[in-house]
């Protein structure tokens, strides 16, 4: 019996799983909000009290740098180890893995109708894949190929400058570094996270001069605003929030485009996370594609990739299961 857990800066998923023929069977699932726990362990704690099963094995996809058995979580003021893990759940070890990790395991056993494909991309095309995933933060790992299968690895490229293509994100750069100054630096994930949605409107509204109405500032007020700009620009209801998304979303599909680059994803680029199947209309437009083609010579490169979105909000958590089944 295996636990899994994909540990994100917004929720916990944590799941068992059988092993039967070589084959994953789930038996059960819980999600738990992150920032209510003062750590994993006490989330697994819980998880394990209320079910009282009995498991062999565990791992957990964590957003962030796994080194030696431990994280720092940037979104979460956490730090995971996996000795005290182990030690909690009456295991000799817990392999911990980065999230986007996870997901690279995951896409391994999903079905054809998990995805929506963006990019048909070359016929047949194969090689190295990589994954993009935006949610509280950006999330990004690579996928090796060695000719017969996948080999997942994970990376913190999600925390890379961000770069500017024109003279509106050359502003925008200037209106964040003016803004993180205590850090001297703006990475990719200030603007493309949920956080990063909200960075892009209050930009366009405060040194843009757009019109934020009033019932969008109640409706930021009572709950998520970035969860609000997104829906209020989806359905047509604010220009200033279709702005925000479209600057969003081409920022989306230029990030996916440098990862495709630096990992020669040939064999296609996966978008995960659970802000794209929500946005997968927005996706389907020719933003994103646009933005994800225009890297100048390597064009024709870039339009033979296959890019798809992953549709499947456990997919994150299936790798994690799938990595700890491969590790026993």
């Amino acid at each position: 019996m295996i636990l899994a857990g994909d540990i994100g800066g917004t929720s916990t998923r944590l799941g068992v799983f059988k092993v039967a023929g070589g084959r994953l069977a789930p038996l059960i699932e819980q999600t738990f909000p992150s920032l209510k726990y003062a750590g994993l362990g006490e989330i697994a704690a819980a998880f394990m009290a209320e079910h009282e099963v009995k498991i062999d094995r565990a791992c957990f996809g964590i957003a962030g740098p796994v080194q030696h058995g431990r994280v720092v979580t940037p979104n979460l003021a956490w730090v995971v180890d996996s000795v005290p893990l182990a030690r909690g759940l009456g295991l000799r070890t817990v392999r911990l893995i980065n999230d986007l990790e996870a997901n690279a395991y995951g896409i391994a056993v999903l079905a054809a109708g998990d995805f929506v494909t963006l990019n048909e991309g070359a016929p047949g095309a194969a090689g190295n894949c990589a994954v993009i995933s935006v949610g509280t933060g950006l999330g990004e790992a690579g996928m090796y190929w060695d000719g017969q299968t996948h080999h997942p690895f994970a990376c913190e490229g999600g925390h890379a400058d961000f770069a500017p293509r024109d003279e509106l994100e050359a502003e925008f750069l200037h209106y964040l570094r003016a803004k993180f100054t205590e850090f001297g630096h703006v990475s990719y994930e200030r603007v493309l996270s949920g956080p990063g949605l909200r960075e892009v409107y209050e930009f366009l509204r405060d040194v843009k001069g757009g019109r934020e109405p009033a019932w969008l500032r109640e409706a930021m007020l009572a709950g998520d605003p970035s969860a609000a700009i997104s829906n209020a620009g989806l359905e047509g209801r604010c220009e200033l929030c279709a702005r925000a998304l479209d600057m969003f979303v081409s920022f989306y599909g230029a990030e996916a485009g440098n990862l495709a680059l630096k990992t020669m994803a040939i064999g296609g680029l996966y978008v995960g996370g659970g802000i794209a199947p929500r946005i997968i209309g927005k996706l389907q437009g020719p933003l994103f594609m646009a933005a994800f083609a225009a890297k100048g010579r390597m064009r024709p490169l870039m339009e033979a990739m296959p890019v798809r979105v992953i549709m499947k909000e456990t997919t994150a958590l299936l790798g994690a299961a799938r990595a700890a089944m491969l590790t026993a």
